[in-house]
């Protein structure tokens, strides 16, 4: 019985599941913590400057794939929705390779050390690369909610993206540069301009968005930095790393659920849409 409970419980009396829950925690830390998360961030400079920006549109058409893949699958064509579920719509930063090869190789000391059940390779693949959709889906929430608290301080308002804010800092910009150019001086010019309002031009508002959206891609781009050792401290990663875990263990096909993290972004974004209609229909 002694010898039975010493092979169950192993020479340091932790459980399979403590042993897990260890090296969780270590890889997490390790890999999201500060120092981890600034060693991943080195290699978001380069192109991934530009597939940020690129992936935030791209993200609708992602998230209505799946939700296609999700239909096909409940009316019970599964090759269909595992074939649809396979295409390929982000683009792959270098920031999300590392952080999958990373992932992948944790996994693999997983099953070599016996703690989890090995899984087939095309699962953890697509696992994976759901896993770290997800990081980059919390990296766009990141962003809305730096923008919100811009838009609060700044403008007052409640600014849910950059559709929102554009219009408030193009109305700023051209403020202030009516007031610079106004032929009385300045002074009166804030007089002025304090009772009539400014002109503002189709095109300074174009202008004003395309900087803004530049802005806020490189924002995501290093979102993680902020967001990754939060999640570290609130236990989110080491959750979500454990569900991807265990959804491997109990894996006899591809999962194709969607995220809540991939729905909130795009609920963000809807909602920015959304109230800049408001506004516009307001006057």
């Amino acid at each position: 019985m002694m010898k039975d409970r010493e092979e169950a419980v192993g020479v340091s009396g932790l459980t399979p599941n403590d042993n897990l829950q260890a090296e969780v925690n270590a890889f997490v830390r390790a890999t999201f913590g500060l120092r981890g998360t600034l060693r991943l961030h080195r290699f978001a400079f380069g192109f991934d400057l530009l597939r940020a920006p690129a992936n935030v549109l791209l993200a609708p058409v992602f998230l209505v794939i799946q939700l296609i893949a999700l239909s096909a699958r409940a009316i019970r064509c599964h090759k269909a929705s595992v074939w649809i579920s396979q295409r390929k719509i982000m683009l792959e930063t270098n920031v999300s390779k590392q952080v999958a090869m990373r992932v992948m190789a944790f996994i693999g000391e997983l099953e070599a050390k016996g703690v989890v059940i090995a899984c087939p390779k095309e699962i953890v693949e697509h696992e994976i690369a759901n896993y770290t959709g997800v990081r980059s889906a919390v990296s766009e929430i990141t962003t809305t909610l730096v923008i919100i608290i811009v838009g609060i301080f700044v403008f007052q308002t409640v600014t849910p993206g950059v559709i929102s804010i554009t219009g408030q800092v193009a109305e700023l910009r051209a403020h202030a540069h009516a007031i610079a150019n106004f032929p009385l001086g300045q002074g009166l010019g804030r007089l002025y301009y304090g009772v009539f309002s400014t002109d503002l031009k189709p095109w300074e508002l174009v202008t004003t968005g395309v900087v803004l959206s530049m802005l806020a891609s490189v924002v995501t781009t290093f979102a993680g930095v902020i967001a990754d050792p939060l999640q570290v401290m609130t236990g989110t990663h080491r959750r979500r790393l454990c569900r991807l875990i265990k959804r491997l263990e109990v894996a006899s096909d591809r999962n194709n659920t969607i995220a809540r993290e991939h729905i909130t972004a795009r609920l963000a974004d809807l909602s920015d849409i959304a109230l800049n209609l408001w506004r516009s229909l307001r006057g």
